[in-house]
């Protein structure tokens, strides 16, 4: 079984992808979109990005990366030190994705085959920052641009790239 490994990720114009480990802007449509994609998968992360979760989010396996060897969460989160590791332990999951935060979507990049990326047509102050996507590296093999409207702030581009063999 070859697993399939997706970056997720909402990045502004500029990269932006938060601020004081919080998100920056709110787009109902992307959190429904982010739900639907990985309800029923594994979800990698950083402590820092599980910390600002409100709670744990359901219909998913929780997997925290973090270099604290003796942290430890409730039983429904897999603490690992390392992305071998939270590979390993997605077990017969074959779409794992990366939800952040910013040092650990630099450390994917290398090894993911996919990025779902909502595009925030904006510019924001943030302290956390996705990479740059290196054209000569990744295909963009769909695009669907959303209006801003009552509930959307601002508009938005999802794009979904896959890497180039």
């Amino acid at each position: 079984m070859k697993k399939s490994i997706t970056i997720i990720v909402a990045a502004a114009e500029n990269n932006a992808i938060g601020k004081d480990n919080d998100l920056i802007w709110s787009l109902p449509n992307d959190l429904k979109r982010f739900k639907k994609l990985t309800s029923g998968h594994s979800i990698i992360m950083g402590r820092k990005t599980f910390d600002s979760f409100p709670g744990l989010l359901p219909n998913r396996k929780h997997i925290v990366i973090s270099r604290n060897k003796n942290i430890s969460f409730s039983d429904e989160v897999t603490v690992v030190n390392n992305f071998k590791d939270a590979i390993k332990v997605t077990g017969d999951d074959e779409n794992p994705f990366i939800i952040g935060g910013g040092q650990i979507y630099k450390l994917a990049m290398d090894i993911v085959d996919k990025i779902e990326l909502t595009r925030v047509h904006e510019e924001f102050k943030a302290d956390t920052f996705f990479p740059k996507i290196d054209d000569n590296e990744w295909e963009l093999i769909h695009e669907e641009f959303n209006e801003k409207d009552e509930r959307h702030q601002f508009s938005f581009t999802y794009k979904t790239y896959i890497k180039i063999r």
